[in-house]
């Protein structure tokens, strides 16, 4: 795994040859128990690294199409696993809880849930007021720019735009984390705002 813009954030990756992206899986190390989010496939490097890291106690699966290897993380680790709430009743793997913005157990991390993605309810998590960790909406397909997940994936438009408007409206965000594509460790809030001018 790959130290982020933190000493705290790790990440590591999977090149998705469809889309010319880096598919994303992040770690934040906590004191009271580490967190995955859209945990990708482990190599045993990975493994051994996440283990001298001090393993982890939480996964948090941001939609249902980033479950990606989070089964076999849970089983791996133990972690406890957290899903969307919008899809709690047909979510593809159980959960040990389910997070929304009135349900937000997991100290440290603010819980947004976006609409008018390709899933109900996706997650968008902020770390410390200065991190944001998204899932499919926002991504960044390009160095140092955002983009919006592309509309023909979209439930609702506008939905969506407002969402992202509102993610832009955080001035304290100074990184962008996504699970597809580029990240962006500086100037996060005003990609933001750029990204939400522009569609």
């Amino acid at each position: 795994m790959k130290q982020l813009h933190r000493s705290d954030l790790f990440s590591w990756s999977v090149f998705n040859e469809e889309r010319n992206i880096d598919f994303n899986g992040t770690l934040w190390l906590r004191p009271s128990g580490n967190i995955l989010i859209d945990p990708l496939p482990f190599t045993e490097h990975d493994i051994n690294h996440l283990k001298s890291l001090g393993g982890a106690a939480h996964v948090i699966i941001t939609n249902s199409d980033h479950v990606r290897d989070a089964a076999e993380i849970v089983l791996l680790t133990g972690a406890k696993c957290w899903g969307p709430v919008a899809e709690k009743h047909d979510f593809p793997i159980t959960c040990d809880g389910w997070l929304s913005e009135e349900e937000q157990p997991i100290k440290g991390i603010e819980v947004f849930c976006l609409n008018g993605s390709k899933t109900p309810g996706e997650l968008a998590l902020l770390i410390d007021d200065k991190t944001l960790v998204t899932g499919d909406l926002i991504r960044a397909h390009e160095g140092g720019y955002l983009r919006m997940l592309p509309e023909e994936k979209l439930q609702n438009h506008a939905l969506a735009l407002e969402s992202i408007k509102r993610m832009a409206s955080i001035a304290s965000i100074q990184a962008v984390i996504p699970g597809d594509g580029w990240p962006i460790f500086n100037n996060g809030h005003e990609a933001l705002v750029t990204l939400s001018q522009k569609i």
